[in-house]
């Protein structure tokens, strides 16, 4: 058969397949360049930045879990103006999609980053990281509809790029927040990230982080991933980017038949650089067997 078509449209972006990268995982980019060919990637989204430099929490930052990890990193980042001057020019050598996730503690804050952005001319899209769990005394801003809708307002009034919500986990509803995001002017939306965890070493009797808690990633929490993936297709008109344990081709056609327009991997990063190239890979396969020419034809068609 014919080389399958991957495209998959996001907002105002066509991505030449649906496999991206995850914020926080990936650096910012160029760290991969010497493993991974970034063009070939549907789309990496850097390091979450901030208004100021950020240094985060205090180590250790990562904890190995069964069929996963619990990482409190505390977004530690060089901040918008280094990384407009020096990370987004490093990226622009390489032809790939370039997703700016974007933090902050107010709305303001989140409007002052994406300013920010808008004189740059490589960002394609803006991802806001309102559910990160591991900064220490904040609440997570995705918790509240109303609070991350003020924030999504707020960026979308400053810019007119793509605009990806990216959702937390740690709610009652989450198609509740989905619904607000979308309401309030996203995009998209993408689902999930980590959930608020800890990890306990018995012999100390002290958390295994330099923080008490922080956020569980990786296979453990792909069924739940799934099941919000799923519940938010349902209730949304703006594309899905589905998240959580994804580490090979048939993981991305569950998230894809979930109603994923598109997959994020993250935490296999730290397993193997080249995750991202294996997931995509793997899809390929997956297609080319079943004789599936289109990923489209995938999108949300689970079956009763």
């Amino acid at each position: 058969m014919a080389e399958p078509d991957l495209t998959v449209k996001i907002g105002r972006l066509t991505l030449p397949n649906p496999v991206m990268a995850a914020a926080g995982t990936f650096g910012y980019g160029t760290e991969f360049a010497r493993h991974v060919r970034l063009e070939r990637l549907g789309a990496i989204v850097t390091k979450t930045v901030t208004l100021k430099a950020r240094e985060g929490n205090p180590p250790p930052r990562l904890a190995e879990t069964a069929s996963g990890m619990v990482n409190a990193v505390g977004l530690q980042n060089c901040g918008v103006d280094e990384f407009v001057a020096k990370k987004l020019p490093a990226l622009a050598e390489h032809k790939v999609l370039v997703v700016a996730s974007i933090g902050g503690e107010t709305a303001d804050e989140f409007r002052q980053v994406a300013e920010r952005l808008e004189a740059a001319p490589n960002v394609a899209a803006i991802e806001l990281n309102v559910s990160c769990p591991n900064v220490q005394g904040r609440e997570i801003i995705a918790c509240s509809a109303d609070g991350m809708a003020g924030v999504v307002r707020a960026v979308r009034a400053v810019t007119k790029r793509t605009l990806i919500t990216k959702l937390s986990p740690n709610v009652t509803d989450i198609t509740e927040t989905a619904r607000a995001a979308e309401a309030a002017g996203s995009d998209a939306v993408s689902l999930v990230n980590t959930f608020r965890a800890m990890t306990v070493d018995p012999v100390t009797r002290r958390s295994r982080l330099g923080v008490r808690q922080g956020g569980l990633s990786g296979p453990a929490i792909k069924p739940i991933a799934l099941r919000m993936v799923y519940e938010v297709a349902q209730v949304v008109k703006i594309p899905v980017i589905g998240m959580g344990g994804i580490r090979t081709g048939e993981d991305a056609v569950e998230f894809l038949l979930c109603g994923a327009t598109a997959v994020q991997v993250g935490t296999m990063h730290f397993a193997n650089p080249r995750a991202t190239l294996r997931v995509l890979d793997g899809l390929e396969r997956f297609m080319r067997r079943h004789r599936i020419g289109s990923v489209r034809d995938v999108i949300g068609r689970l079956e009763s």
